[in-house]
């Protein structure tokens, strides 16, 4: 099988590279954990109590995870997605010699310098490609950091953090197709390339950008170089809306049930968003060709489209979108929620309809 990735090498790398946590005592890091644990629990129930949602399969426990842990995992998950592809564009052949095994070394070092960038900065995850139906992770380290550079009361703003997680793992447990729809989405990504004779060879450019953005702020490539052609262009346009309204769906439950069980949370937000938009010129280089700019956007853009759908038709009547594939808002209605409604349910029915 030809080898993409030197997968041993990228998690030594993101292990040597990941920043260590706060100090913090073992007797306050084992606090932490079990506080994460229990407040997990806790924010599922209010979850689902606010959106009408819940698991329809059984749930695995939440992970709480430290940095490297947290890179360990994700390489896991891409290990599980990366494999079978390049197996499968490869046709199965053998590696080619010393070139193959010099580039896969080159993307694992690629790989694993991301990953570190990333453990860093990620408050939790639901991680859905190792294994059905996906693990929700908590970066404990990053949890305290974060908390104690806001200045935040460190319950309420874990809660915080487990009401958007938790509503993550909601959406991908309680609708049965979405975890499937996904991968089968990044797989049409893939499929849509009009040469596999290259695509390998461009998925190597695309981490190579990526690990370059850590060392050059003046890049100007982008994660876009990647695609190929139209159809991969009409994808990712279906990606990009599934991941807004995902994020944006977390960010208004987070901020819905907040004032009722967080009583610091207007102070916690203002402080969290005055974060998201500082940082000085590597950072935003950085998080503009990781995605990350994308991504803050994306919280705005979806919290905006999911409270404007609500406005109109009650949590029952936005739930709607989650009926299947056909009922996920297209990238144009995110601006415009009057259109997904009028689409989907024909009309406005009154609110809660």
């Amino acid at each position: 099988m030809a080898q993409f990735v030197d997968w041993d090498l990228a998690a030594a790398t993101a292990g040597a590279l990941s920043k260590s946590g706060p100090a913090v005592s073992y007797d306050d890091a084992m606090t932490v954990v079990t506080e994460l644990r229990n407040l997990t629990d806790e924010a599922a129930g209010h979850v689902a109590a606010y959106t009408g949602l819940s698991s329809q399969v059984e749930v695995p426990p939440v992970r709480v995870v430290d940095r490297k842990d947290w890179a360990a995992v994700n390489i896991e998950g891409l290990k599980q997605v990366i494999i079978p592809l390049v197996t499968r564009l490869s046709g199965d052949k053998q590696p080619g010699g010393l070139a193959d095994a010099i580039g896969s070394r080159v993307t694992g070092v690629q790989a694993g310098t991301i990953l570190a960038y990333l453990s860093g900065r990620v408050l939790g995850q639901y991680e859905v490609f190792s294994g059905n139906p996906g693990q929700l992770l908590l970066n404990a380290p990053n949890i305290v950091e974060v908390e104690r550079k806001l200045g935040a009361d460190p319950r309420d703003f874990r809660l915080w953090v487990c009401l958007h997680e938790v509503t993550h793992r909601t959406q991908f447990t309680a609708v049965p197709w979405m975890r499937g729809y996904f991968l089968g989405e990044v797989q049409a990504f893939v499929d849509a390339s009009q040469s596999t004779e290259h695509i390998l060879e461009r998925m190597r450019r695309g981490v190579a950008t990526l690990s370059d953005a850590l060392r050059d702020p003046e890049s100007r490539s982008s994660v876009l170089d990647i695609v190929q052609t139209p159809a991969q262009k009409a994808v990712l346009d279906r990606l990009t809306a599934l991941m807004t309204l995902l994020e944006g769906h977390a960010e208004f439950v987070m901020d819905g049930v907040g004032p009722d069980v967080i009583p610091s949370v207007e102070s916690i937000r203002a402080k969290f968003n005055r974060r998201r938009e500082t940082g000085n010129p590597l950072e935003k280089a950085v998080r503009r060709l990781l995605g990350i700019e994308v991504k803050m956007r994306q919280y705005a853009e979806g919290r905006k489209f999911v409270h404007g759908v609500v406005e109109r038709v009650g949590m029952d009547g936005f739930n709607k979108i989650f009926d299947s594939p056909l009922t996920l808002p297209r990238l144009d209605e995110l601006g415009d929620p009057d259109a997904w409604v009028t689409r989907v349910h024909g009309s406005q029915p009154a609110i809660g309809g």
